[in-house]
Protein backbone atom coordinates (compact mmCIF):
# COMPACT_ATOMS: atom_id res chain seq x y z
CA UNK A 1 0.00 0.00 0.00
CA UNK A 2 1.09 3.52 -0.73
CA UNK A 3 0.12 6.89 0.71
CA UNK A 4 0.72 10.38 -0.64
CA UNK A 5 -0.75 13.53 0.88
CA UNK A 6 -1.75 16.23 -1.59
CA UNK A 7 -2.30 18.74 1.23
CA UNK A 8 -2.49 18.49 5.02
CA UNK A 9 -3.32 21.54 7.10
CA UNK A 10 -6.01 23.95 8.23
CA UNK A 11 -6.35 25.35 4.70
CA UNK A 12 -7.04 21.99 3.06
CA UNK A 13 -6.67 18.22 3.37
CA UNK A 14 -6.51 15.48 0.77
CA UNK A 15 -4.57 12.19 0.60
CA UNK A 16 -4.29 9.27 -1.79
CA UNK A 17 -4.08 5.65 -0.59
CA UNK A 18 -3.46 2.93 -3.17
CA UNK A 19 -2.50 -0.72 -3.47
CA UNK A 20 -1.63 -0.32 -7.14
CA UNK A 21 -5.03 -1.64 -8.26
CA UNK A 22 -7.52 0.38 -6.23
CA UNK A 23 -6.93 4.06 -5.50
CA UNK A 24 -8.87 6.09 -2.93
CA UNK A 25 -8.94 9.70 -1.84
CA UNK A 26 -9.27 10.54 1.81
CA UNK A 27 -11.02 13.92 1.95
CA UNK A 28 -11.26 16.54 -0.79
CA UNK A 29 -10.54 19.79 1.01
CA UNK A 30 -8.59 21.47 -1.80
CA UNK A 31 -9.76 22.63 -5.23
CA UNK A 32 -10.72 20.07 -7.85
CA UNK A 33 -7.93 21.44 -10.06
CA UNK A 34 -5.34 20.87 -7.33
CA UNK A 35 -6.62 17.35 -6.71
CA UNK A 36 -6.36 16.47 -10.39
CA UNK A 37 -2.90 18.03 -10.60
CA UNK A 38 -1.76 16.02 -7.55
CA UNK A 39 -3.18 12.81 -9.00
CA UNK A 40 -1.40 13.44 -12.30
CA UNK A 41 1.92 13.85 -10.48
CA UNK A 42 1.63 10.28 -9.21
CA UNK A 43 0.39 8.88 -12.50
CA UNK A 44 -3.35 8.79 -11.78
CA UNK A 45 -6.50 10.36 -13.22
CA UNK A 46 -9.85 11.04 -11.62
CA UNK A 47 -11.26 8.09 -13.56
CA UNK A 48 -8.79 5.76 -11.83
CA UNK A 49 -10.28 6.38 -8.38
CA UNK A 50 -12.29 3.62 -6.72
CA UNK A 51 -13.84 5.97 -4.17
CA UNK A 52 -13.49 8.90 -1.79
CA UNK A 53 -13.58 8.57 2.00
CA UNK A 54 -14.68 11.66 3.93
CA UNK A 55 -13.63 12.11 7.56
CA UNK A 56 -16.01 14.99 8.43
CA UNK A 57 -17.73 18.02 6.94
CA UNK A 58 -15.47 20.92 7.91
CA UNK A 59 -14.61 23.01 4.86
CA UNK A 60 -10.92 22.12 4.83
CA UNK A 61 -11.93 18.49 4.19
CA UNK A 62 -14.74 18.84 1.62
CA UNK A 63 -14.33 22.20 -0.17
CA UNK A 64 -13.35 20.64 -3.51
CA UNK A 65 -15.71 17.68 -3.41
CA UNK A 66 -18.75 18.95 -5.33
CA UNK A 67 -16.73 20.30 -8.27
CA UNK A 68 -14.48 17.23 -8.33
CA UNK A 69 -17.52 14.94 -8.57
CA UNK A 70 -19.05 16.74 -11.58
CA UNK A 71 -19.56 14.39 -14.54
CA UNK A 72 -18.27 11.54 -12.40
CA UNK A 73 -19.84 8.55 -10.68
CA UNK A 74 -17.09 8.12 -8.07
CA UNK A 75 -18.67 6.74 -4.87
CA UNK A 76 -18.27 8.73 -1.66
CA UNK A 77 -18.07 6.86 1.66
CA UNK A 78 -19.00 8.61 4.90
CA UNK A 79 -20.48 7.96 8.30
CA UNK A 80 -24.27 8.21 8.37
CA UNK A 81 -24.25 11.58 10.16
CA UNK A 82 -21.59 12.99 7.85
CA UNK A 83 -23.53 11.81 4.81
CA UNK A 84 -26.72 13.51 6.01
CA UNK A 85 -24.85 16.78 6.59
CA UNK A 86 -22.96 16.53 3.31
CA UNK A 87 -26.12 16.25 1.24
CA UNK A 88 -27.52 19.40 2.90
CA UNK A 89 -24.24 21.32 2.72
CA UNK A 90 -23.05 20.80 -0.86
CA UNK A 91 -24.60 19.59 -4.13
CA UNK A 92 -23.65 15.92 -4.12
CA UNK A 93 -25.85 13.33 -5.87
CA UNK A 94 -27.59 11.20 -3.24
CA UNK A 95 -26.86 7.98 -5.10
CA UNK A 96 -23.11 8.59 -4.84
CA UNK A 97 -23.17 8.75 -1.04
CA UNK A 98 -22.62 5.42 0.71
CA UNK A 99 -22.89 5.54 4.49
CA UNK A 100 -21.62 3.31 7.28
CA UNK A 101 -21.72 3.06 11.06
CA UNK A 102 -18.51 4.22 12.75
CA UNK A 103 -16.50 1.55 14.60
CA UNK A 104 -17.91 -1.23 12.41
CA UNK A 105 -15.43 -2.61 9.82
CA UNK A 106 -16.63 -3.40 6.32
CA UNK A 107 -15.17 -4.89 3.15
CA UNK A 108 -14.76 -2.93 -0.06
CA UNK A 109 -13.32 -4.72 -3.07
CA UNK A 110 -10.52 -6.76 -1.48
CA UNK A 111 -9.81 -4.10 1.18
CA UNK A 112 -11.02 -3.98 4.76
CA UNK A 113 -12.14 -0.54 5.91
CA UNK A 114 -12.26 0.28 9.61
CA UNK A 115 -13.83 3.72 10.23
CA UNK A 116 -13.35 4.67 13.87
CA UNK A 117 -15.02 7.49 15.80
CA UNK A 118 -13.04 10.61 16.63
CA UNK A 119 -13.90 13.38 19.08
CA UNK A 120 -14.20 16.58 17.05
CA UNK A 121 -16.70 19.42 17.05
CA UNK A 122 -18.80 18.09 14.19
CA UNK A 123 -21.19 15.09 14.15
CA UNK A 124 -20.03 11.83 12.62
CA UNK A 125 -16.30 12.57 12.52
CA UNK A 126 -14.12 9.50 11.88
CA UNK A 127 -10.60 8.35 11.14
CA UNK A 128 -9.82 5.42 8.88
CA UNK A 129 -7.74 2.30 8.92
CA UNK A 130 -7.40 0.78 5.45
CA UNK A 131 -6.04 -2.74 4.98
CA UNK A 132 -5.13 -4.42 1.70
CA UNK A 133 -3.54 -7.85 2.02
CA UNK A 134 -1.01 -7.71 4.84
CA UNK A 135 -0.44 -3.94 4.67
CA UNK A 136 -2.41 -1.30 6.56
CA UNK A 137 -2.54 2.50 6.74
CA UNK A 138 -4.33 4.56 9.39
CA UNK A 139 -5.32 8.22 8.97
CA UNK A 140 -6.44 10.24 11.98
CA UNK A 141 -6.53 14.04 12.09
CA UNK A 142 -8.94 16.56 13.64
CA UNK A 143 -9.46 15.03 17.06
CA UNK A 144 -9.42 16.59 20.50
CA UNK A 145 -7.97 13.56 22.25
CA UNK A 146 -7.25 9.89 21.71
CA UNK A 147 -10.08 7.61 22.79
CA UNK A 148 -10.25 3.82 23.00
CA UNK A 149 -11.94 3.82 19.57
CA UNK A 150 -8.99 5.71 18.09
CA UNK A 151 -6.47 3.41 19.80
CA UNK A 152 -8.33 0.38 18.44
CA UNK A 153 -8.33 1.94 14.98
CA UNK A 154 -4.62 2.69 14.74
CA UNK A 155 -3.24 -0.29 16.68
CA UNK A 156 -0.90 -2.34 14.53
CA UNK A 157 -1.18 -0.15 11.42
CA UNK A 158 2.16 -0.16 9.64
CA UNK A 159 1.78 3.47 8.59
CA UNK A 160 0.05 6.25 10.51
CA UNK A 161 -0.87 9.76 9.35
CA UNK A 162 -1.35 11.50 12.70
CA UNK A 163 -2.39 15.01 13.61
CA UNK A 164 0.15 17.25 15.35
CA UNK A 165 -1.76 20.51 15.08
CA UNK A 166 -0.19 22.89 17.57
CA UNK A 167 2.55 23.63 20.04
CA UNK A 168 0.84 24.54 23.30
CA UNK A 169 3.10 27.53 24.09
CA UNK A 170 2.78 28.91 20.56
CA UNK A 171 -1.00 28.59 20.73
CA UNK A 172 -1.35 30.25 24.13
CA UNK A 173 1.02 33.09 23.25
CA UNK A 174 -0.33 33.54 19.72
CA UNK A 175 -2.82 35.92 18.18
CA UNK A 176 -5.88 33.68 18.10
CA UNK A 177 -8.89 34.95 20.10
CA UNK A 178 -9.49 33.28 23.46
CA UNK A 179 -12.59 31.36 22.33
CA UNK A 180 -10.69 29.80 19.42
CA UNK A 181 -7.76 28.84 21.66
CA UNK A 182 -10.21 27.13 24.03
CA UNK A 183 -11.82 25.30 21.13
CA UNK A 184 -8.47 24.03 19.78
CA UNK A 185 -7.32 22.85 23.23
CA UNK A 186 -10.64 21.19 24.07
CA UNK A 187 -11.42 17.49 23.95
CA UNK A 188 -13.27 18.18 20.69
CA UNK A 189 -10.53 20.29 19.10
CA UNK A 190 -7.12 19.23 17.85
CA UNK A 191 -4.10 17.22 19.02
CA UNK A 192 -1.08 19.11 20.34
CA UNK A 193 2.48 18.06 19.60
CA UNK A 194 2.71 16.54 23.08
CA UNK A 195 -0.48 14.54 22.54
CA UNK A 196 0.83 13.39 19.18
CA UNK A 197 4.11 12.35 20.79
CA UNK A 198 2.40 10.09 23.31
CA UNK A 199 0.16 8.64 20.60
CA UNK A 200 3.11 8.06 18.26
CA UNK A 201 5.05 6.27 21.00
CA UNK A 202 2.09 4.02 21.74
CA UNK A 203 1.61 3.28 18.03
CA UNK A 204 5.31 2.49 17.62
CA UNK A 205 5.17 0.03 20.49
CA UNK A 206 2.19 -1.62 18.75
CA UNK A 207 3.78 -2.17 15.36
CA UNK A 208 3.75 1.13 13.45
CA UNK A 209 6.91 1.67 11.38
CA UNK A 210 6.14 4.95 9.60
CA UNK A 211 4.58 7.94 11.36
CA UNK A 212 3.63 11.00 9.33
CA UNK A 213 2.69 14.15 11.22
CA UNK A 214 -0.06 16.10 9.50
CA UNK A 215 -2.56 18.93 9.86
CA UNK A 216 0.11 21.23 11.35
CA UNK A 217 -1.14 24.74 12.08
CA UNK A 218 0.60 27.48 10.08
CA UNK A 219 0.11 29.89 12.97
CA UNK A 220 0.74 27.71 16.02
CA UNK A 221 3.27 25.11 14.95
CA UNK A 222 6.40 24.45 12.92
CA UNK A 223 7.48 21.15 11.36
CA UNK A 224 10.78 21.20 13.24
CA UNK A 225 8.95 21.81 16.52
CA UNK A 226 6.53 18.93 15.98
CA UNK A 227 9.32 16.57 14.89
CA UNK A 228 11.45 17.48 17.90
CA UNK A 229 8.63 16.89 20.39
CA UNK A 230 7.54 13.59 18.87
CA UNK A 231 11.10 12.45 18.18
CA UNK A 232 12.19 12.99 21.77
CA UNK A 233 9.34 10.80 22.98
CA UNK A 234 10.17 8.08 20.46
CA UNK A 235 13.82 8.26 21.50
CA UNK A 236 12.85 6.51 24.74
CA UNK A 237 12.24 3.27 22.85
CA UNK A 238 14.55 0.93 20.98
CA UNK A 239 13.78 0.18 17.36
CA UNK A 240 13.70 1.78 13.93
CA UNK A 241 11.04 4.14 12.64
CA UNK A 242 10.53 6.73 9.92
CA UNK A 243 9.07 9.99 11.24
CA UNK A 244 8.26 12.90 8.94
CA UNK A 245 6.03 15.96 8.87
CA UNK A 246 4.10 16.14 5.61
CA UNK A 247 3.74 19.50 3.81
CA UNK A 248 0.73 21.69 4.50
CA UNK A 249 -0.08 22.84 0.96
CA UNK A 250 1.98 20.74 -1.44
CA UNK A 251 2.19 17.04 -2.17
CA UNK A 252 4.32 14.77 -0.02
CA UNK A 253 6.58 12.08 -1.33
CA UNK A 254 5.13 8.60 -1.72
CA UNK A 255 5.29 6.35 1.35
CA UNK A 256 4.95 2.56 1.25
CA UNK A 257 3.39 0.54 4.07
CA UNK A 258 5.31 -2.59 4.88
CA UNK A 259 8.58 -1.27 3.44
CA UNK A 260 11.46 0.79 4.77
CA UNK A 261 10.55 4.36 3.88
CA UNK A 262 13.90 5.59 5.14
CA UNK A 263 15.51 4.06 2.06
CA UNK A 264 13.32 6.01 -0.38
CA UNK A 265 14.54 9.15 -2.08
CA UNK A 266 12.70 12.46 -1.70
CA UNK A 267 12.14 12.78 -5.44
CA UNK A 268 9.49 10.40 -6.73
CA UNK A 269 7.09 10.95 -9.62
CA UNK A 270 8.83 14.15 -10.68
CA UNK A 271 8.35 15.95 -7.39
CA UNK A 272 10.90 18.56 -6.44
CA UNK A 273 13.14 17.41 -3.62
CA UNK A 274 12.31 19.19 -0.39
CA UNK A 275 14.25 19.72 2.79
CA UNK A 276 13.23 17.48 5.67
CA UNK A 277 14.45 17.97 9.23
CA UNK A 278 16.66 15.10 10.32
CA UNK A 279 17.21 14.44 13.99
CA UNK A 280 18.52 11.51 15.97
CA UNK A 281 21.63 9.38 15.99
CA UNK A 282 23.61 7.23 13.58
CA UNK A 283 21.97 5.77 10.50
CA UNK A 284 19.93 8.85 9.59
CA UNK A 285 18.84 9.20 5.98
CA UNK A 286 18.10 12.64 4.58
CA UNK A 287 14.66 11.40 3.59
CA UNK A 288 13.56 10.74 7.19
CA UNK A 289 12.61 13.15 9.92
CA UNK A 290 13.75 10.80 12.67
CA UNK A 291 15.11 7.28 12.81
CA UNK A 292 15.68 5.21 15.93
Amino acid sequence: MFLCTLASGSSGNCAVVSDGTHHFLIDAGISARRIQKGLAEIGLKKEDLSGIFITHTHTDHISGLSVFLKKSAIPVYTSKKTGETLIKQIPVPHNQIHTFQPDEPFDLFDWQIFPFSTWHDVPGSVGYRLTAGEASVAVVTDLGHVTKQVADGIEGAEMLLLEANYDLDMLRMGSYPAFLKRRIESNYGHLSNSDAARTAAWAFQNGTKTILLGHLSAENNRPECALKTVGEELDRFAGRICLEAVPRSTASRIYAAGESNVEYTSSLCGKTKRDVLCAGGPGISETAGFIL
